[in-house]
């Protein structure tokens, strides 16, 4: 399990993931009987959250992590390498990631947030999706429900039960709202890691499965600059040298 978030601001989009991979164990005693399943954590180093620098298009991965065996970071790569060109932008790389998928796994329970700018006129338009492999599903998230209006938010995926806890309302307890149209990019950036820090620390005191975790790497997109990293975990060797 992961936990990504995206939030769209008028300024900017800021991308966030996790960097833990959980993993079920099945096995069978000698004699041939299912033994109960087992969860553990196979990594704290894990990349969730992407950057295709041609397109300067950002992606959030979530659901099903490892697709014939291997890392979702592995498939963007190939992804990446062998289906986009320099024409792509983030109004066409939804599509192309999802046909990529399904060609092998049809079925996987894999999800993502793709998210960019694309020039229109003298505009820069903001685009957020939703893309689920298996439902062949892919969704514009930014814009108001039967319009294409731009609409400014946070949209998350995979263990998302605390942060919707948190700062969705229901019906008996109403939440004081989120001012999304006035958030900067640095508050964006501070929202976007406090719901991926706050759900380690909430889950850390649950009796839970513990399938978030790990480091917090932190994308930011924006119109007038390229891509960057806020954050993002190194490769460090026994004594903390970056390699």
């Amino acid at each position: 399990m992961s936990f990504v978030i995206t939030v769209y601001v008028p300024t900017g989009i800021v991308m966030a993931s996790d960097s833990r991979q959980s993993i079920t164990i099945e096995g069978k005693s000698p004699d041939g009987k299912p033994m109960p399943k087992i969860e553990t954590v196979s990594s704290d180093f894990v990349y969730k959250t992407y950057l295709l620098a041609r397109q300067k298009v950002g992606i959030n991965s979530f659901g099903e992590a490892l697709l014939g065996k291997i890392t979702t970071e592995s498939h963007i790569k190939r992804f990446s390498e062998e289906v986009l060109d320099d024409d792509d932008d983030v109004t066409t790389i939804p599509r192309k990631l999802i046909d990529f998928l399904r060609q092998d796994f049809p079925q996987a329970d894999s999800a993502f947030h793709v998210a960019g700018f694309k020039r229109t006129g003298k505009k820069s338009i903001p685009y957020v999706f939703f893309c689920h492999v298996g439902k062949d599903k892919i969704q514009r998230q930014n814009v108001a429900p039967d319009t294409e209006n731009v609409v400014y938010g946070a949209t998350w995926g995979g263990q998302a039960d605390i942060i919707a806890s948190l700062v969705q309302p229901t019906q008996t307890q109403p939440k004081p709202p989120i001012i999304w149209d006035a958030m900067t990019i640095q508050d964006a950036v501070d929202f976007a890691i406090y719901a991926v820090r706050t759900t380690i620390d909430t889950m850390r005191f649950q009796a839970r499965p513990k399938n978030v975790g790990g480091p917090v790497d932190v994308l930011l997109v924006s119109a007038d600059e390229p891509p960057r990293w806020i954050q993002r975990k190194e490769y460090k060797g026994e004594m903390g040298r970056s390699v």
